[in-house]
């Protein structure tokens, strides 16, 4: 078998990464949309009328974006695990997402240190995560970057027609 190359990719013109803004719900909405697969998502797919990004759990204070020439590549969310007191020294990520045509390029790593580094500011000793389980890329990004396996609820989704793992992974800041 020949190995066939692979296509360069272009040159990434320079990330920069900023909390989210009001004004950039429906651009984060549509990028959810577009990178929706049950490779990391448990809730359907959604179809018009589509809800607004931001909500009640997830304000635009809590999103950081990866972007390049003013256009968004990915977002991850910040949040509480849960909303017990005692659990207020650890932050999760609650959702992860790079544009098709970023990924490879190292957006999904930069989103996870500027997050890590985000967590710190806001006093936080712990971040967590869930991943689901066939979602290789993911997880080795996660490991590659500190985190670590702390438990596995298993067979905790049927997508798709079949049983997927969820697993729970964190990290000391």
């Amino acid at each position: 078998m020949v190995p066939v190359p692979r296509p360069r990719l272009a040159a990434m013109p320079e990330l920069s990464i900023r909390r989210a803004l009001p004004d950039d719900d429906e651009e984060l909405a549509r990028l959810d949309r577009a990178t929706w697969s049950t490779l990391h998502a448990v809730t359907p797919r959604q179809h018009p009328p589509y809800r607004p990004f931001f909500g009640e759990h997830h304000l635009p204070d809590d999103c950081l974006l990866a972007e390049t020439d003013r256009r968004i590549l990915g977002y991850v969310l910040l949040g509480f695990p849960t909303p017990v007191e005692a659990n207020a020294h650890v932050r999760q990520i609650q959702g992860l997402a790079v544009s098709e045509e970023a990924r490879g390029r190292g957006v999904g790593r930069a989103l996870i240190r500027a997050v890590t580094d985000e967590a710190r500011r806001r006093g936080a000793r712990r971040l967590t995560l869930r991943v689901l389980s066939h979602n290789t890329p993911a997880r080795r990004l996660y490991e590659s970057e500190g985190f670590t396996v702390e438990g596995v609820l298993p067979e905790e989704f049927l997508l798709a027609g079949e049983y997927v793992d969820d697993v729970l992974m964190g990290r000391r800041l």
